[in-house]
């Protein structure tokens, strides 16, 4: 099974640098259920976009780089100003 690393941006107007990172082995039906409120709570109430995606074969793995990226600020700023 494949698995992706993702990382969404806010794209509402009043919370422009809002971001979320998880993982999934179908991304397009996780952030549609990001986008539908059924997502993560933290989600909920926010319209999103992609902006980053990295593949993984290894389940662990990319539970492993998620728990970086998400505790890696620098990178997630890095990434958020690529798409402004």
């Amino acid at each position: 099974m494949t698995y992706y690393v993702y990382m969404l941006k806010s794209i509402n107007n009043n919370k422009p640098n809002k971001s979320y990172v998880g993982y999934t082995s179908n991304l397009s039906e996780r952030i549609n259920k990001h986008n539908n409120n059924k997502g993560a709570k933290s989600t909920r109430g926010y319209k999103w976009v992609l902006i980053y995606k990295r593949y993984f074969k290894d389940k662990s793995k990319a539970m492993s780089y998620e728990y970086k990226l998400k505790k890696n600020r620098k990178k997630r700023a890095i990434l958020l100003d690529k798409w402004k």
